[in-house]
């Protein structure tokens, strides 16, 4: 039967009559039955891939793709006057992750699909999500990301398992995802749920009563911790997690008629951060039950789990009150003082390897490097610094366990839909041999010296930046140039990462305007991005941002030269808008405190600059495109680290020995700002960039300032930053993350 023909069975009328939700539903429909018809894979061995996170993104468009039948779906729309991006957006985003953890996790389930091996995402249904994220008088506000309401990918299963929290007995109900292989077969996301779960307690915002399991387990993403409840909340919905994958993974291997005594012969389980790693004392456990010793369990386990570290950030780094596990997972607490005194009695007491410290706290990581058998970072540096600086201890006596894995990401969302102009004029100049293996990508070098090409890859990105501009006038009410230099920071809200440094920028480059020193091409800076709502300090820097936006859009002198944009509720989505029109890409964090990020692998490969400290996989980058194609200022991860472990730095020296940083720090409580803003919020800001600064900014501003200062003057030769962008797109190949898990395969979960 033809896509035409079948497409007409679920949509029941003409095209021409239905609306562009009727077309949605179809399609969804459609969708549906073409995956549930593909075998699931099969291998040897299976990887369970456990996360708190999988920021998936809209399904639809990503999965007629992988199924190869977008471009003829698209032709069949097109040929009735239906624009496949207005079906598109009937689509809700599933509200299922919040950065980059929950990105690399959904883009590692696209690969695993697509090379064929057989491996299903474990995680939680939040119905909520983190949240959705609204401005009113230029601050952030929290309300329910309602995205389960309305028709979506998920199938309930019918599958439930038994989960006893702090003594009660709770029945959880699976709902499934299809992950579809680039042309290929599926796997799964297997994520978990109650029933009993009431969406109508949460009331003022995202407040709800956080001792109500039954009724709030699976509500919101990394519900807020900041009092003894949240915590305890944390470690349900963890512990819910990880007992149903427990029990999903016996079931299965059971099914399969394998002995559970061997299950490292047919099982990896990969621990994604440190959020799932109560799933090493629950497979212990329920192996126990089975019969099994509790050392031959610990060895099983050892054997099965793997351990992804993301975060330096000692906060990232989770440890829990052991009272608080005993209240709610008492059931666990022999196995976690069994494995505690394992490792005590294996190294004399150290207690820098100790899992439980002299605080009756038990760390999540330290008990993930004892009972794994693979610990890896995420990028080159990071991986060195976890080994020779943060986790050291473990280094020294568990070397053979450490090793990289360098993040990517899927092009087939990132590119082949996100971009789908730049994605089929590579296919023209290459051929399409890149969609299975990236490293094809380098062929666009051949056209360093041809101008048609350039010209052409320039036009290119004038569109993008054209959908982008009308995006961002449609979301945000704000009219932005497609001719202006787009400098693009989009990521989680955090210090680290600081975008309160981008914001100084703007305020130096807002000076220098009214001093009439105008740029030679008009700028638009976009941020995007949520901050956790207990996270004073990134609330803050928005409500900076959203003062900057206001003061400098509505300057007849400025606003011609330079614009800002904050963008509301950023996700997948808008990246999919912003990233192929980005042309300066800020990768600002402080170094040493990055582990990977995977957004400068996402606008890398879509022709966008750098602009970023050494830090993560800038320095990998770096490496690739060489010294001329990427703009890095800074500080090293070195200097940063020693400036650490020695206390040498002082903001406030910085702020009273520069006159410029002076200027603009003080900015922020100046009349122009306070006119517009809170002074509280904005003193708040000023005085920890003062007196704390904990992330350094002011050690990085003026060295900042100056290089962005050249990325910009460098734009101005439009042949030499034609070439650059060329480069940066040719040698993106690298960043896959077919590559990755390539490397995962090959190195910790040997399947085949």
């Amino acid at each position: 039967m033809s896509l035409e023909n079948e497409f007409a069975e679920y949509l029941k009328k003409p095209l021409s009559n239905a609306s562009a939700s009727e077309i949605y539903e179809a399609m969804v429909d459609l969708v549906k039955a073409r995956s549930a018809a593909l075998p699931k894979i099969r291998s040897n061995k299976k990887v369970y891939y456990i996360s708190a996170e999988f920021l998936v993104g809209k399904q639809l468009g990503k999965n007629l793709i992988n199924l190869g039948i977008y471009d003829e779906m698209n032709r069949l729309l097109s040929a009735n006057g239906i624009r496949m991006e207005d079906i598109e957006k009937e689509e809700k985003e599933p509200s299922l992750g919040n950065g980059g953890l929950g990105r690399l996790a959904a883009c590692f389930l696209d690969s695993i699909a697509t090379l064929d091996l057989e491996g299903d995402g474990v995680g939680l249904n939040y119905h909520f999500g983190l949240f959705k994220q609204q401005f009113r008088d230029r601050k952030q506000y929290e309300v329910p990301d309602e995205w389960l309401s309305g028709k979506n990918m998920l199938r309930d299963t019918g599958v439930h398992f038994e989960v006893s929290l702090a003594g009660k007995t709770y029945e959880s109900r699976m709902y499934d995802l299809d992950v579809i292989g680039y042309h290929g077969n599926r796997n799964t996301l297997h994520l978990f749920d109650l029933d009993t779960v009431d969406e109508s307690i949460v009331h003022d915002g995202i407040a709800f009563d956080k001792t109500d399991i039954a009724k709030n387990l699976t509500l919101f993403l990394y519900p807020d911790d900041s009092d003894k409840n949240g915590q305890l909340l944390r470690i349900y919905q963890q512990y819910f997690m990880v007992a149903n994958a427990a029990q999903l993974i016996l079931k299965e291997e059971k099914e399969k008629g394998h002995d559970i005594r061997h299950l490292d012969r047919y099982v990896a389980i990969q621990i994604n951060d440190t959020h799932p790693s109560l799933i090493i004392p629950e497979l212990m456990r329920l192996l126990i039950n089975e019969g099994i010793t509790l050392k031959h369990a610990a060895d099983i386990v050892s054997n099965v789990c793997a351990y992804t570290n993301h975060t330096i950030l000692a906060e990232a780094l989770e440890k829990w009150p052991l009272s608080y596990l005993m209240q709610v997972v008492p059931q666990l607490i022999p196995i976690i003082e069994g494995l505690d005194y394992a490792a005590y009695c294996a190294f004399n007491g150290n207690p820098d390897l100790a899992i439980i410290d002299d605080q009756n706290r038990v760390h999540m990581a330290k008990m993930d490097m004892h009972f794994s058998h693979s610990i890896n970072g995420v990028a080159a540096l990071h991986t060195e610094i976890l080994k020779h600086q943060e986790l050291k201890p473990f280094y020294n006596v568990y070397a053979s366990k450490f090793n990289n894995k360098t993040n990517g990401i899927t092009f087939r969302r990132f590119l082949m839909h996100s971009n789908p102009e730049l994605s089929d004029y590579i296919d023209h100049l290459i051929g399409e041999g890149w969609k299975s293996d990236a490293n094809h990508l380098e062929e666009l070098l051949r056209y360093y010296n041809d101008e048609n090409v350039l010209d052409h890859l320039v036009e290119i990105k004038y569109h993008n930046k054209q959908r982008a501009a009308r995006l961002i006038k449609e979301r945000e009410g704000i009219e932005v140039d497609p001719n202006s230099i787009f400098d693009v920071q989009i990521k989680r809200m955090h210090e680290y990462k600081r975008q309160q440094m981008n914001a100084l920028w703007v305020i130096y480059k807002y000076l220098m305007i009214k001093r009439g020193q105008k740029p030679m091409t008009p700028i638009t800076v976009i941020f995007g991005g949520k901050a956790a709502p207990a996270y004073t300090m990134a609330k803050n820097i928005i409500h900076l941002i959203l003062c900057l936006q206001e003061l400098i859009n509505n300057d007849p002198d400025v606003a011609p030269w330079l614009k800002v944009v904050m963008l509301t509720n950023y996700n997948v989505h808008k990246a999919e808008a912003v990233v192929p029109a980005c042309d300066i890409s800020e990768q600002i964090s402080l170094a040493s405190k990055e582990a990977s990020g995977t957004g400068n692998m996402k606008f890398m490969l879509n022709g966008a600059v750098t602009l970023g400290t050494a830090d993560g996989a800038n320095v990998e980058i770096r490496n690739l495109v060489g010294m001329d194609n990427i703009y890095i200022f800074g500080k090293t991860s070195d200097e940063v680290i020693g400036l650490y472990n020695s206390h040498g730095y002082h903001s406030a020296d910085f702020y009273y020995r520069s006159a410029s940083i002076h200027e603009i720090v003080d900015f922020l409580t100046g009349p122009e700002l306070s006119a517009i803003g809170d002074v509280n919020m904005l003193g708040e800001l000023r005085e920890n960039l003062i007196n704390k600064d904990w992330f350094m900014t002011l050690l990085d501003i003026e060295s900042y300032c100056a290089v962005k200062e050249t990325a910009l003057y460098d734009y101005e030769n439009r042949a030499w930053w034609k070439r650059k962008s060329l480069v940066n797109t040719a040698k993106a190949g690298f960043f896959s993350s077919d590559r990755t898990i390539r490397e995962y395969n090959w190195d910790i979960w040997n399947l085949k």
